[in-house]
């Protein structure tokens, strides 16, 4: 055996060449399984590759390369065969190869993805739990995770769980020479992040990429412990490269290296969309990745700046924080710095005026603009004491008749913290009492309702008609935004703060601010227009272009112009009724 050094981004061997001669374990950092320009999986320390083509004989199947510098075993195809020749090892790798072959030329259909996501969680869960006290041993932990072929286990903490995985006991315990006899709770991640047993498998999904975890318990409403939902429980094989590319990110250790893995980003979108994923829950992928970049470009400006002279949190605004962003979103960003006086200030403003110039810039490189209309950082605007964020805001729930007052409220209630500070209370938290300020209600309806969808245009659709003569829709202005407008205002009078389209609707007919059918009715509108968004941006990437939101008419089916024709109509139908409740039954 010897050990071979792989520098990230290094190709271990290609897709059709060989046989190999050899296989190889990973004994630090991860390899990339590449098909057709595709990740297929990620594999980690302890696992292992090249076997099926060193076996078989034949050329190999995929492309091996190192997704961060890296350490292999090359054990040489004389000693690898005599050791894989026994039954044992010869069922494991069969199995591995087949389910490779599985993966690789088959895979789910779109059809099959979308009902895994659509099912609670406790319907994909595969095995009983195993479950062990926090004074089991790593020894008899891990034996009974081989028994029935577990990945994890859970730790009974009493009022909480741990979790240990396969991937722990490999990095906490092997790695670091324990001894087998030691106790579980030296390697468990406790306490653990549970998810409740009704949760659909899409938000579970989304749950896992957002925290860079790979396995939940799953609890019963009465707190029993069901078992452990894994990623691949969930996902197809198209899906698990937005985990990947989130680990590629948080391990990118240059600017050039961050900007060389999101160049990934718009693929993944076109694998999510093409894998059945919906066009909500792309959008929520494509802004957790968002969050990814804007940290890890943020700790290249700190490093490159210096120590902050203040805490501070970086908000990401608009459709990043409401996690509905697609590729042709740019990104809404502001700061607000804890604990200094106004007296401190201008050194502080200068050092974030720094930070922000060399974050934007990588982001830039990154594919992302920022706002146009300069809602963003690097307007002094937008970088302030949280003290004074919250004066600001308050001032606007006592006067919301200032001058640009209620853009502003829109602006501050889309306020999510994606750096930082996340824990204290933020600028946004301020509006959940807003629905004790009915003057300020008052006018954000009236702002929500003067964006209406069109509805007089040809044959019932309204168009821009371009120099080419070809008629033309901006799907965002005339169906995202008047539906974004009127959940923000329904949602702050239900008292729900930053959140998404979906949840503020959601809420708004829990409170009552909406009725069911016209919540409903806002839903349907909003998923219709953000899946013809996507469908539009995953062309225009496929075909090269600059992905966008305005569409010539016929790009659309006729059964799509009718779908939308009448979603514009639903929306005006119900942006009536609220004008009537708000400004006639008063």
């Amino acid at each position: 055996m010897e050990v071979e050094f792989h520098a990230a981004g290094q190709i271990i061997f290609s897709k059709g060449v060989g046989p190999v001669e050899a296989l190889r374990v990973i004994r630090s950092g991860s390899v990339e399984v590449i098909n057709d320009d595709q990740v297929l999986d990620l594999m980690e320390v302890g696992e292992m590759f090249g076997h099926a083509s060193m076996l078989s004989g034949l050329p190999t199947g995929f492309e091996a390369r190192a997704a961060e510098d890296t350490l292999t075993y090359r054990i040489p195809a004389q000693i690898a065969s005599q050791v894989l020749a026994g039954p044992e090892t010869l069922r494991y790798v069969t199995r591995l190869i087949l389910e490779d072959r599985y993966h690789i030329r088959s895979g789910p259909s779109r059809e099959s993805i979308r009902d895994q996501l659509r099912k609670p969680v406790r319907d994909v869960i595969r095995n009983a739990p195993v479950i062990c006290t926090p004074d089991t041993t790593i020894r008899e932990a891990a034996s009974q995770m081989t028994m029935i072929g577990a990945s994890a286990l859970i730790v009974d903490l009493g009022n909480s769980v741990g979790i240990v995985t396969d991937g722990d006991l490999r990095s906490r315990a092997l790695a670091s020479g324990l001894s087998g006899d030691a106790p579980v709770s030296v390697v468990m991640s406790a306490p653990a992040f549970t998810v409740t047993d009704d949760r659909p498998g899409s938000e579970v999904l989304l749950d896992m990429l957002d925290r860079g975890i790979t396995h939940f318990p799953v609890i019963s409403a009465s707190g029993r412990i069901i078992g452990i939902v894994e990623d691949h429980d969930l996902i197809a094989v198209e899906s698990t490269t937005s985990f990947h590319l989130r680990h590629a990110i948080s391990n990118a250790r240059t600017v050039d290296e961050l900007v060389a893995t999101s160049s990934k980003l718009r693929p993944t979108v076109v694998s999510l969309h093409r894998g059945g994923m919906t066009a909500l829950d792309v959008m929520s992928v494509f802004s957790i990745v968002a969050d990814a970049l804007t940290r890890r470009s943020l700790d290249f400006a700190i490093a490159q700046v210096g120590v902050p002279p203040t805490r501070f949190t970086w908000l990401a605004l608009g459709s990043q924080a409401r996690r509905e962003a697609m590729p042709s979103s740019d990104l809404d960003s502001a700061i607000a710095w804890f604990g200094q006086d106004e007296d401190d200030e201008p050194p502080i403003r200068e050092y974030f005026k720094e930070v922000t110039t060399i974050a934007t810039d990588a982001l830039m490189r990154c594919g992302f603009r920022p706002d146009e209309h300069r809602v963003n950082a690097s307007d002094p605007l937008f970088v302030r004491s949280l003290s004074s964020w919250q004066r600001e805001a308050h001032s606007f729930l006592d006067d919301p008749t200032q001058k640009k007052a209620l853009v502003l409220v829109s602006v501050l209630v889309d306020s999510r913290p994606v750096w930082g500070v996340e824990s204290e209370p933020l600028i946004a938290d301020t509006f959940r009492s807003a629905r004790a300020y009915p003057r300020l209600l008052r006018l954000l309806a009236q702002f929500a309702l003067s964006h209406k969808p069109p509805v007089g245009f040809i044959r019932g659709l309204a168009i821009d008609v371009s120099g080419e003569g070809r008629s033309r829709l901006d799907l965002k202005s005339a169906a995202v935004v008047p539906i974004t407008d009127l959940a923000r205002w329904a949602g702050m009078a239900a008292g729900v703060a930053c959140a998404s389209t979906t949840a503020r609707l959601s809420a708004a007919n829990d409170g009552g601010t909406l009725s069911a059918s016209d919540a409903l009715t806002l839903r349907d509108a909003f998923e219709l227009t953000c899946q013809l968004r996507l469908d539009h941006q995953v062309a225009q990437i496929e075909h090269g272009l600059e992905p966008g939101d305005v569409i010539t008419l016929d790009e659309l089916s006729p059964l799509n112009r009718t779908y939308l024709k009448e979603a514009f109509r639903a929306v005006v139908s119900v942006q009536r009724r609220v004008a009537n409740d708000i400004f006639w039954n008063v």
